[in-house]
Formats: structure tokens, C-alpha cells, sequence
């Protein structure tokens, strides 16, 4: 069993808090190398519900855990598959990657938002015969330690909210910057993304001891780049 699902079934069992863990295959985002049917099930378990998230933050706990890819595959089955609008929010600002997986203009995005006037659609662009909408970083990201817990941006995350049925935001590690965390309370919840094999136990606990006290709702956690199947009635008990 690797350690960043046995860590996912200690939390539960220590806190008393169901973490769902929702195992995706691989680190990219286009469905030839990310497992499709693990992204729809990720879809299903966290937007499906009568009472699901419409805002909702991803996280790595370390770089190159595959947050950014995670968070783009599962906006793209998101838009692909209901019927309302989703946007795709760059918040990683200190090392943006939207823009290059969508190959779209990134001299315009969430940094300029936060620090402009207008309307949020003006800085967000359409991906050609989708409902998906992304929001790039942004020219000002070099401003990333000032803006994620500025009036500004809770504006900007609030009004997101409003103009979009689904908003998915990508966001720094936790184990680099504080931006995660002050973003998080800033919507309806945040998914954790663990990576197989090479995140820490102490970490982790850490962290998520972290992201519980801030008030932020954790509404589970991503086993990326597993290298075997988890058995069903496995799942079926989590």
C-alpha cells in the first residue's frame, strides 16, 4: 500500500474525519495519459451532490505533485459533462502553467483583476466550443505575496462565484506558501492532492492539522501517480 494512502486512512481513523481519497492515475492532464474514468469519478464524488461545493480550491502538498494538472483535467470533464459554466483560476501566481496547457495569452489574468477595475469577465477567456472559461495568472504575479489574502481578492473570488456555476482554482503548495490556506477560506472547500510514493506522513498530518484551524473545508484528498489498482470494496468503505 503506498504511504500517501495509508496516511489518507490514518487521518480518518486519528481525527474521526472522513477524507475521501479519490486515486487519479498519472501526472498530465489530456485524457490519454490521465485515467478518464478516475477524473469522472472525481467529478461525480465532489460536484455531483445535491449539496455540492460550487467553489473549490486544489492544493499539492509538495511541487510537482500534480495539482495543476489534477485541477485541469478535472474542469475540463467538469465543463464536458454539465450544463452550467465553469472557470479554470490560475491562483498559483508564483509559477503559473494554465495559460501554457491552454495555450492562451497570460498577459491579462487574476493578478490584474485583483488590482484593476471591470468587470471579472473581462480577464477571463473562453476555450473555443466549451463552457469552460480559464482565468490566467495574470502580467502582476510578481505581486502574488501581497494579493491572496487582499480585499481585492476576496472581491474577485466572491464575484467568480457569481458570474460562474463552477469555479476550480489552482493553487500553490502548502508546503511553499501560505497562499493556499488564505485562499481556502475564501470558498466552499479545498482538495488535497497527495502524491503516491513520495509524500510524507508528518507532512501531511501537519498540513492538514494547519488547513483544519485556519477553518477551511477540507473536502478530501487525491492520490496522484499510483502505480496499482485500489480494489472496489475498498473504495466502497471510504
Amino acid at each position: 500500500m503506498s504511504k500517501a494512502f495509508d496516511l489518507l486512512q490514518n487521518v480518518e481513523m486519528e481525527r474521526g474525519t472522513k477524507i475521501g481519497p479519490v486515486p487519479v492515475n498519472g501526472h498530465r492532464v489530456r485524457s490519454s495519459v490521465v485515467d478518464q474514468e478516475e477524473i469522472t469519478r472525481l467529478v461525480q464524488r465532489v460536484f455531483r451532490d445535491a449539496n455540492a461545493p460550487r467553489s473549490v480550491l486544489f492544493s499539492a502538498v509538495d511541487p510537482g505533485d500534480g495539482c495543476s494538472s489534477i485541477c485541469s483535467a478535472t474542469a475540463e470533464t467538469l465543463a464536458a459533462s454539465a450544463p452550467g459554466t465553469v472557470c479554470l483560476v490560475d491562483a498559483n501566481l508564483r509559477n503559473p502553467s494554465l495559460h501554457r496547457h491552454f495555450e492562451i495569452e497570460n498577459s491579462v489574468g487574476l493578478a490584474d483583476a485583483v488590482l484593476q477595475p471591470g468587470s471579472v469577465r473581462d480577464f477571463v477567456q473562453r476555450v473555443a466550443g466549451t463552457n469552460l472559461w480559464v482565468l490566467p495568472s495574470g502580467a502582476n504575479a510578481a505581486a502574488a505575496a501581497v494579493l491572496a489574502g487582499s480585499d481585492g481578492m476576496r472581491g474577485r473570488m466572491a464575484e467568480l462565484r457569481e458570474a460562474f456555476d463552477h469555479v476550480l482554482i489552482d493553487s500553490p503548495p502548502l508546503n511553499r506558501f501560505p497562499d493556499a490556506v488564505v485562499l481556502g477560506r475564501q470558498v466552499d472547500g479545498m482538495l488535497l492532492v497527495l502524491q503516491s510514493n513520495a509524500t510524507r506522513k508528518e507532512t501531511a498530518r501537519t498540513l492538514i492539522e494547519s488547513i483544519r484551524n485556519a477553518k477551511v473545508n477540507l473536502l478530501g484528498a487525491v492520490l496522484n501517480k499510483r502505480t496499482f489498482p485500489i480494489p472496489q470494496n475498498l473504495y466502497d468503505r471510504l
